[in-house]
């Protein structure tokens, strides 16, 4: 078993190594604006656990159990980043790119609201408004609506059905997970097509609105259904939302931001990440999610590498410092957040880190949020898709610009 894992490890360092070969392969069809893609992990992911801080020693003594050792050169211990973090063993495969300078990670990000619950931090992180609870649009749905000319699409979500970050006004393009994607659904049959144009024949606008969202589909799968010609089980296995199927949603993602280059805002989630009870170390529950994460990251590093584009890896809150009784993590407050992009200031961390000493965790047990994560996407923002920084207000209007952050991005 150990050898397997073993070798699945190398083969994915392997991978990494090769998407750092031919980033200029599409120079000739560049976009002179990028495209912004967000991975979001519901359920809050530990990233004490990916972003390991080996360099302080209360680290070991508050995770005995699920703490990944200190780096010794194995794939049994944290892989050396610096003199302060290393890199789960599971996302060995992200290595090549951290040393090739386009993955960056900022340690102490998340949202100023205390809030504990995943429903309510989510919505505050999807709304862009924390402490409000109040309907409101998606802050992708937002810019969307910025970026669109003539009402052209320009934001895709893969997997879920709803995402509430890409709700609003604005029109975008949803697509199921896995493969769903590739099925072009009952309106494809002709006789259900003409059912449906009966049905609604008083309402012209609204027989539109379904004809186009049945075309949109059937178009969809037919762009997906070659590259996805894999086991019907092994689909099923991979549940919606799971930490499985993401590479799959990814690949789908770029295919379809490929194909259609006025999508320039992507998202993708999964959940599972809630981990509780026998979180695991080196290997084990939380491991095997983030070997399938650093495998999208993989694929998305291999769809958007031009220029501006940007990869943004987050999650509503972070986990507790230290292990709790069942050998897990408690709901906490700031994490890691990952970027990832040719632009991006990377083989470095950016922003404060103070430590695990108790003195200066949020109420003694959690990261502080040293850096609002509307910062982080500001940042973004500016760089792949050209926001002028003056309309960031409109889709964070509470936010106030951070300036420690600026040397997220090369100029």
């Amino acid at each position: 078993m150990m050898q397997t894992r073993r070798h699945a490890i190398l083969q994915s360092l392997s991978a990494g190594a090769f998407a750092l070969q031919g980033l200029h392969a599409m120079a000739a069809n560049e976009d002179p604006k990028g495209r912004l893609v967000l991975v979001f992990l519901r359920g809050a992911y530990d990233g004490l656990s990916m972003l390991v801080p080996h360099g302080d020693s209360r680290y070991a003594q508050i995770r005995p159990t699920i703490g990944i050792p200190k780096p010794d050169g194995s794939l049994q211990s944290a892989l050396t980043l610096d003199d302060t973090f290393g890199l789960h063993p599971a996302c060995s495969g992200l290595l090549p790119l951290w040393q090739q300078g386009v993955l960056a990670a900022i340690p102490c990000a998340g949202s100023p609201d205390p809030s504990r619950s995943h429903f309510d931090a989510q919505y505050h992180w999807e709304t862009g408004k924390p402490g409000s609870s109040s309907p409101s649009a998606g802050w992708l749905n937002v810019v969307s609506g910025m970026l669109g000319e003539g009402h052209a699409l320009r934001a895709i979500g893969v997997g879920e059905s709803g995402p509430k970050i890409l709700s609003g006004p604005h029109s975008v393009q949803l697509v199921g997970n896995g493969l769903s994607a590739t099925r072009p659904g009952y309106l494809a049959e002709s006789k259900t097509r003409e059912a449906m144009r009966q049905l609604y024949a008083g309402d012209e606008k609204l027989a539109s609105t379904m004809m186009e969202g049945a075309n949109n589909r059937m178009a969809t799968a037919a762009m997906l259904k070659p590259a996805n010609m894999v086991n019907e089980q092994q689909a099923a296995n991979n549940g919606a939302g799971s930490p499985q199927g993401l590479a799959l949603d990814a690949k789908h993602l770029g295919t379809l931001m490929r194909q259609n280059r006025q999508l320039q805002l992507g998202f993708l989630s999964s959940g599972g990440w809630d981990t509780h009870i026998n979180q695991g170390s080196v290997t084990g529950q939380l491991a095997n999610n983030l070997f399938n994460l650093s495998n999208t990251l993989l694929q998305l590093r291999a769809a958007f590498s031009e220029p501006k584009d940007v990869v943004i890896v987050a999650s509503e809150f972070g986990r507790t410092c230290a292990e709790n009784g069942t050998r897990g993590t408690d709901h906490g407050h700031g994490n890691v957040m990952w970027l990832m992009g040719n632009g991006v200031k990377g083989g470095q961390w950016h922003g404060r880190w103070d430590g695990l000493a108790a003195d200066k965790l949020n109420e003694g047990r959690d990261l502080p949020v040293h850096h609002d994560f509307r910062g982080v996407f500001a940042q973004a923002l500016t760089h792949s898709v050209g926001l002028p920084q003056s309309r960031i207000q409109e889709i964070f209007p509470s936010y106030r610009w951070d300036t420690a952050l600026d040397g997220l991005f090369r100029a």
